[in-house]
């Protein structure tokens, strides 16, 4: 054999791109259905996907096929991270963050590597270590400029200052990120957890204007949000995120003295299926302290706090 057919023999794939075109879709269902979906089943099907990625790592691939694998394993391990975190497995996420954050870099994939300083961020939001969400959102800004992700860290910032009391800061961080959300196009899947949508930066807005004391914007979001969360029947479309309304709307009834409406808000929020232990806990536990300050000592507020720990208990 020439020269020539043995450098085309080295170059040909053992892998089609039609089989990575649909490893990409399936990768990015998978991450449209993180709101929804069991968390322990979605870890468990993400994760056989990732052993057969593994496999696909073991074949014969074109420099671009080989990118293209690294990219969707990147995706999927950002996944896992995400769903192990949600499920009070909080060493195990923080591995597997830094996992994806390589192999985001071996992609070269900015907004891969944006996402894991994302889930840097947010990790560090729910264990309460604020200056380090601070840091790594801009790390990931640095790393993600004008991209999806840096909305995200920019609402990250705004909530870390928040609760520092920093609220120059958060409106700030809040401007720039609706200013950079506005400069992009509407994603095509907005459903996608690693996308940000209007909506979902109204999410964080709601979390900031509550934690100012806004009450008036807290309400409009929250309000906003569960009527956008809720289909036609009923079903929750977003079950986290409208938990995380009818708390808000909770805390605010809590300022304004009206016990039953709190508590049936709270109670309400506290029922959902599919949930983020440690980001339920960080919000009830707003509500949770507001109660104890409005109404202390009362059998309702203990209640709360005991359903709130009952529900997030790995992660308490």
């Amino acid at each position: 054999m020439d020269t020539h057919e043995l450098v085309q023999r080295i170059r040909r794939p053992s892998v089609d791109n039609t089989t990575l075109d649909a490893l990409a879709l399936t990768v990015e269902q998978l991450c449209c259905e993180y709101a929804s979906r069991d968390a322990a089943e979605l870890i468990g099907e993400s994760r056989r996907w990732l052993s057969q990625i593994t496999q696909l790592l073991d074949e014969r691939l074109t420099l671009s096929q080989h990118h293209d694998v690294l990219d969707a394993a990147g995706w999927l391990t950002l996944l896992v991270g995400c769903l192990e975190h949600d499920t009070g497995q909080g060493r195990q996420a923080e591995a597997t963050r830094t996992g994806a954050l390589r192999l985001g870099e071996d992609a070269r994939n900015p907004s891969l590597v944006g996402w894991a300083h994302e889930l840097r961020s947010w990790f560090a939001i729910t264990g309460g270590r604020y200056p380090e969400v601070i840091h790594a959102a801009q790390a990931g800004q640095d790393a993600a400029p004008g991209r999806s992700v840096s909305v995200q860290l920019l609402a990250q910032e705004a909530k870390a200052w928040a609760r520092t009391g920093n609220q120059r800061n958060v409106v700030k961080a809040l401007e720039k990120g609706r200013t950079l959300l506005d400069s992009l196009p509407y994603p095509e899947r907005p459903d996608n957890h690693f996308v940000v949508d209007p909506d979902k930066f109204d999410f964080y807005a709601m979390d900031c204007y509550r934690l100012i004391g806004d009450d008036d914007l807290a309400e409009m979001h929250a309000r906003e949000i569960i009527r956008k969360t809720t289909a036609h029947d009923g079903t929750d479309l977003s079950p986290m995120r409208k938990a995380e309304a009818e708390i808000t709307l909770g805390v605010i009834a809590a300022r304004q003295g009206e016990l039953d409406k709190a508590m049936s808000y709270g109670k309400q929020a506290l029922t959902i299926g599919r949930r983020s232990q440690p980001s339920l806990l960080m919000v009830g536990s707003e509500l949770d302290r507001a109660l104890q300050d409005r109404f202390p000592n009362t059998s309702s507020a203990m209640d709360f706090h005991h359903a709130l720990i009952t529900a997030t208990r790995q992660s308490a």
